[in-house]
This record gives C-alpha cells, structure tokens and sequence, in this order.
C-alpha cells in the first residue's frame, strides 16, 4: 500500500529521486517515478494523514506537479461556448461524480480516455455527497489532480461542483443565512481550483404561483446573484463554467415555457447584478429520471421512462440563448441501450454517479466482509432515513452511500481493488462509445487552454525546505 507521511520531513523524504522543492517551486527531478509512485503517496498523504501541515504541504505539491506535468484544473466554458454558436455537436459530454477511491477513479477513467483520446470528461461532487465522503472540496481537488498524473494525463482536468442546492425548508426559515451557505461553497470550491460550478436553487421554484416568472423567481434570482459573486471571483481570467437548473431531480418533467421564465429572469436580475458579466452555459432539467433510480423490493432499481423529446426541444431553446444546451442528472442507473440516445437529442452533459457506486459495493471482488459490516454500519447510523415498508435491500441501497466516508480507508485499500477498477473501466469505455466523446481531446485543446496558476508554498513546508 501507498506511504501516508506523518511529517513534512517524512513527505520530502518520500519524495526523493522524484521531485524536490527549490526556491520555493516544486522542481519534477524523475517524471517517470514521480507518476508511478510518488504520486499514489502523494495522494494517500493527502486524504489520509492527520498531520494538518504534512495535509496542506501534501495539496501543495500535487497543484504544483499539475502545473508542471500539463494536467491543469480548467473552465469548460470555451467548449460550451462553441457548442451554443454550433461549431461543436453531436456528443454528450459525461460528468461522473466520484464518491469512492476517487485517486484511483480518476486515474483509471483518465487513462481511457487517453486510449480513446476523450477530452471532454467532468469529474463532479456534490455539496451532499462531500459530507458523507469526507471529502473537501480541497481534498476531492487533490485526488483528481493527483489520478490526473498517474494517468499520464496531458490537458485540461474539469472539476465541478455539482448540484450547489439550496436547502427549501432552510431558505423558508432564514434565506439570507441559507444563500450564504452557498455563497461559502462556491468561495470554497473556487480557492479549492474548481473551474466548474452547478447552482442547483430549483428547489425554491413554487408551483402555487400565478405566473411561470413568478414561480421561478426565486430560482433564477438566487442563481443570478450567485454568478455574479463567481464573476467577481475569477481572480486568474478564467471564466468559470456556471451551470443553472430548472427542474428539480424526481419531480414533474420541465417545459419551455419554464425554461425561457427562467432564463429571461435570470437574464434581467445577472443584467442588473453584473452588467456584461457571462450567464450560465448550461441548465439542468428533469426528463423523468430520479437520482439514484428507484429500489425495487427484491433488489434491482425501477424502469425510468425518460422523455428524450423534452431534452430535444430544451435543448434547441437553451441554445438559442446563447448556451450549450440542457444537462440530464440522475442517469447512472439507466439501462446501457438507452445512452446512444443522449447525442442524437444534443444533450449538453450527463451526470453519472450512483451507478459506479453500486459496481463498486456489488462487484464480485467487493469482500463480503466488509459490505456486511457496512450494512451493519447503516442499520445503526442511518436508521432514522429508513422509510415505512422498505425491505432491507431498499434500505441498504438508499443508505449505503453514507459509508463511504467512515470507511474511505478500507476502500481505498482494498486488496481486490484492481479487479474492481477493471471494471469500472470497461464501463467508462462503453459510456465513452456511447456518448460520442472518443476524439473529443482535439476539441478540448482547440477550445479550452488551462492557465498555469503557481500557489505560495505552505509556511510550514518552506521552513521544512530551508532547515
């Protein structure tokens, strides 16, 4: 297994022959070694130790070598931009949500898409999912980056914030203290070197008003003014890719009438907020699916009927206001021939998640042992999210993603894991096909140039250096 240095003299230590750090820059002495080896301690240092100087030096150095090795954290913005003006088209670009062994996901997807030379792939994280991960949006950044390097990886990296959602029942009580909440999040995700972030405040749309503007109000008023702090924070001349939604994930499908309400909304208030500021390159809307898929009874998860005509005519409208087009979530979990379908309907982006998780936890090579004590886990630590009537499969499902965080280490460390990642492989590979994305890193080069960002060195591992 990967050494977990306790110490920054122990870190630089672990580092030598591979890199070295001079005049307070990181200085790559052995490419090779440093992404076959340095770099998988690199990441279990960052995600593991409990020395909190050893953690930050750890980040540090892994934002220098993505600097350094041309695997820069970067805005999808110019590719969006060039697929609202039609001069891209006819793939979906796939946004995967890495809940588990994010290292070693990204390392593994990166490195297919390096075969298949697929520039166009978003690695995403939930504000949710952050919390029951244990991961920050620095330390999701730094698992990415560092699977990035160990890949081989040369280009753009997209990391994003998924589904920055407001709390309804939070911003009935309190708006401004819930909106802060999210204004934090985006200050967070942004210093983090997020290029990407999806402000989710479809919660807040009300169907019992009289008007569609007035039922998005809410909606489109809170994203605006979100954007507008974004734009106020691109300190590197990058523009952020901003992403919008409409319909909230498992309710009523969207419309285009709801759409242009709320893009004409979000328009005027951005207008006023931040003239000429760059709205949103995308919107999310809700076709049918649900996140995660629906549980059945005996095991296995309910068929979604997924509307592709709505993505087809939202799509044509976002575009028409100068966006990519509309992003599907909640699609992990659809059966494997209904993904050739996304392109053909221009579908702008895909959210995968739940999907991956469930072929890590139901894997063959996944130790019984360990499933039965998560389940276990859950029955305990999760029993008050149990629902009236659920069996113990549909229980388990629901709950299980709230694991993830207490046994990150244990999963991280599976000795069965290559077997796993195999085959999570080989489904990256089919969505790839599927989705139209092979031969999308020339694209990505044409339209996306990542700009070097060097980060002040930590205090602690510069008076390292120096003693």
């Amino acid at each position: 297994m990967p050494h977990v240095a306790t110490s920054i003299a122990d870190l630089l230590a672990t580092l030598a022959g591979a890199a070295h750090v001079e005049d307070d820059r990181l200085v790559i002495d052995d490419e090779a070694k440093f992404r076959a080896e340095a770099i998988k301690d690199l990441a279990w240092t960052a995600a593991f130790t409990t020395d909190d100087p050893t953690a930050e030096a750890t980040r540090w150095i892994v934002w220098e070598a993505s600097q350094a090795l041309g695997a820069r954290s970067a805005s999808i913005q110019g590719l969006y931009m060039a697929r609202s003006r039609g001069e891209v088209s006819g793939f979906t670009v796939p946004a995967v949500n890495l809940r588990a062994q994010t290292f070693d996901m990204a390392r593994t997807f990166l490195g297919v898409a390096k075969e298949k030379e697929v520039g166009a792939i978003i690695f995403e994280i939930a504000r949710s999912e952050q919390t029951y991960t244990f991961q920050r949006p620095q330390d999701f950044a730094t698992s990415v980056l560092a699977g990035a390097i160990a890949a081989g990886h040369v280009g753009p990296v997209f990391i994003q914030g998924d589904h920055y959602q407001f709390n309804a029942k939070k911003y009935a009580a309190d708006p401004e203290a819930m909106t802060e909440e999210i204004r934090k999040a985006c200050r967070l995700a942004l210093d983090a070197g997020y290029r990407n972030i999806d402000i989710d405040s479809s919660t807040l749309v009300d169907l019992s008003k009289g008007s569609l503007d007035e039922e998005q109000k809410e909606n489109y008023t809170r994203a605006a003014e979100l954007t507008a702090l974004i734009r106020s924070l691109e300190a590197d001349g990058v523009t952020v890719s901003v992403g919008g939604e409409i319909g909230e994930v498992g309710k009523a499908n969207s419309t285009v009438d709801e759409l242009k309400a709320y893009l004409d909304g979000y328009n005027a208030v951005l207008g006023r907020l931040a003239p000429g500021a760059k709205g949103v390159s995308k919107v999310s809307v809700q076709t049918g699916t649900s996140h995660g898929g629906i549980p059945l009874p005996g095991g296995g998860v309910a068929e979604v009927k997924l509307d592709f005509e709505v993505l087809r005519a939202l799509g044509e409208v976002a575009r028409s206001y100068g966006l990519a087009g509309a992003v599907q979530h909640g699609a992990s979990t659809l059966p494997d021939e209904l993904f050739h379908r996304f392109p053909t309907v221009e579908t702008a982006e895909i959210h995968l998640a739940t999907g991956f998780q469930n072929a890590l936890y139901d894997h063959p090579a996944f130790p019984k042992a360990l499933i039965d004590e998560i389940y276990a886990w859950c029955r305990v630590n999760a029993a008050d999210e149990r629902k009236e009537g659920q069996t113990e499969e549909q229980f388990h499902y629901t709950t299980r993603k709230k694991a993830i965080g207490p046994f990150k280490r244990q999963i991280w460390d599976l000795e069965t894991k290559d077997e796993i990642l195999a085959s999570q492989g080989a489904k990256m590979a089919f969505l790839f096909d599927q989705l139209k994305v092979p031969g999308t890193a020339d694209l990505v080069a044409k339209y996306v140039q990542p700009v070097p960002v060097a980060r002040p060195i930590p205090e602690a591992l510069k008076t390292a250096v120096v003693g």
